[in-house]
């Protein structure tokens, strides 16, 4: 793609995401339908990307950014639910769709039909996720979408590897699929987890916080691309670097954790919506695409619509199918049924719209087979993979936050649990400041340092009234004098709340959403309580 095209598009992309946010529209739905609409403005060069481009610089970093927010211990809860969907129905898809597109078009043979499968196959949960985080989700449903989208895309990567081998003639390193499945999953979360680790132990040692932060930002891209160089799982080891480090963010410096809390979700913004914007712009050329071979392109798109259909049908009768069997199994051995509600899923049945990694993998099929020949059907896979993406987005985007009103799917139990973690976290955070404050009772001398110690008591539990009746000159001024020590103290009640709060965490006891939300807000607090200290000791450095 032309430098400037590039750029005119994610500035347009950016400026169309701003009105459709400020119009309460949902953003990728606007980008895809004003793409399509500009793909046919005349003179318009193709906007293309290459696949590794794609897969390799645009992919990586969503996936990182949403790995290092995700609870692993949530993650971990849902593991068998996220497995079912993420690989189970990555695999169901893949064969479904191959062997009807193999007797739906006659283009297509049964290995070209097989790598359409896996094309289709992975959901994208990004508008998924954004709708749901807006109409309140319960946390499962959140965490089952999110983690499903960590995982989904690494096994249709390597479905599509191995089905575009079996076309081409090419070998994959390793003869069974099931033994080069394993070793893509246990190569890629090894680099990750070896990465990660090699990041944490410089970043130690690190005093610069814009340092760390570049640092954090090149973990994504070079996660992948060693992971795929020796031909391991380049999503899972940037899957595990996220969940690695963002585990240990707690030990983070203040200043970077504050930084990349603003740094990811704005990198997510603009690679979003270049994503989205791309895909729609993509209409024009794929239908010149289908002409230029002298196919029917009225054929094409119906071809292209009953896999649409197709596809959207797997995911409920896999959902549904799933839970009823697991619920005869709880019942046969007389064990709790945890399994999610009918409503529930409905709407994970609606969320399974496509995005990137389908247009990617669309676009990085051969040209040739390893004997020269055309690889059969490529233009079909495209056009019909196109369809499918923009379809669910338009038919499950639109209509999904309708979905979720009407089935009303919020759980009580869940809100109380909630409301409890949260007044948990009050009562280790109060409690942590009353040792603090305590102990320093115990070494300080002298009324005024007393004094000190008690108004950080009444200010850090929420005691201390926002207008103060300080008119008197004198209290003022012994106010100001005792500023420094004011902020000493309060550094130290701080640190414990953090230490008393990772602790009940580690513990089991609280939960690592309400935790990462109680940090985020103690960050901000230590953050300007160090910048006190650091200006009061550069005045006194002046004296």
């Amino acid at each position: 793609m032309d430098g400037w095209l590039l750029l005119l598009v994610i500035v347009g992309a950016v400026v169309i995401a701003g009105f459709a946010k400020r119009l309460d529209l949902q953003v990728p739905l606007v980008l895809v339908a004003v793409g399509s609409v500009a793909s046919f403005v005349p003179g318009l060069p193709r906007p293309a990307l290459e696949p590794e481009l794609l897969l390799g610089v645009i992919l990586p970093p969503l996936l990182y950014s949403t790995a290092l927010n995700f609870s692993f211990r949530s993650f971990r809860h849902n593991i068998r639910s996220i497995v079912r969907l993420g690989v189970g129905l990555v695999v169901v898809t893949t064969v479904s769709v191959g062997y009807f597109s193999y007797w739906l078009v006659p283009e297509l043979t049964l290995g070209a039909a097989l790598v359409l499968g896996a094309v289709v196959a992975p959901p994208d949960a990004v508008a998924a996720v954004a709708v749901g985080r807006k109409l309140g989700l319960p946390a499962r449903m959140m965490a089952i979408l999110t983690g499903e989208s960590l995982v989904n895309d690494a096994a249709a990567l390597t479905l599509f590897t191995i089905t575009v081998a079996s076309v081409t003639g090419s070998r994959v390193g390793i003869d069974s699929p099931l033994l080069f499945f394993l070793y893509e999953v246990v190569g890629g979360v090894a680099v990750g987890y070896v990465l990660s680790r090699l990041v944490r132990f410089v970043r130690s040692r690190m005093a610069d916080s814009a340092l760390e932060t570049v640092l954090g930002i090149l973990v994504p891209f070079t996660a992948y691309l060693a992971a795929e160089q020796i031909h391991a799982s380049g999503v899972l080891a940037v899957v595990t670097a996220g969940f690695v480090l963002g585990s240990a963010r707690s030990g983070d410096a203040i200043p970077t954790r504050i930084q990349e809390r603003h740094v990811w979700p704005t990198l997510d913004l603009l690679l979003e919506t270049f994503v989205f914007a791309y895909m729609g712009l993509q209409l024009k050329f794929v239908i010149d695409d289908i002409s230029s071979e002298g196919l029917p392109v009225h054929h094409i798109f119906l071809y292209g619509l009953l896999v649409l259909a197709l596809v959207m049908a797997v995911r409920p009768v896999m959902l549904f199918a799933g839970s009823a069997l697991r619920r005869v199994y709880h019942r046969a051995r007389s064990t709790d049924d945890t399994e999610l509600t009918w409503r529930q899923n409905i709407v994970l049945s609606w969320a399974g719209m496509r995005g990137v990694v389908t247009l990617a993998a669309a676009a990085g099929v051969p040209f040739t087979t390893l004997v020269g020949d055309d690889f059969p059907g490529r233009g079909v896979i495209q056009a019909i993979a196109f369809t499918v993406a923009v379809g669910t987005l338009l038919i499950q985007g639109v209509t999904l936050p309708l979905v979720i009103r009407r089935l009303d799917i919020s759980d009580p139990d869940e809100a109380r649990h909630l409301d409890e973690q949260r007044a948990l976290a009050r009562q280790i955070a109060r409690r942590a400041v009353e040792e603090s404050l305590d102990e320093a009772m115990e070494k300080v001398e002298g009324t005024e340092a007393a004094d000190v110690v008690d108004r950080v008591r009444r200010v850090m539990l929420g005691r201390l009234r926002t207008e103060q009746d300080e008119d008197d000159q004198e209290k003022a001024a012994r106010a100001r004098s005792s500023g420094a020590v004011f902020d000493r103290w309060r550094r130290t009640a701080l640190r414990r709340q953090r230490e008393a709060l990772l602790a009940a965490r580690d513990a089991g006891d609280l939960d690592d959403e309400v935790l990462a939300a109680v940090l985020d807000g103690l960050d901000i607090e230590q953050a300007a309580t160090e910048t006190r200290l650091q200006r009061f000791m550069a005045e006194r450095g002046r004296e």
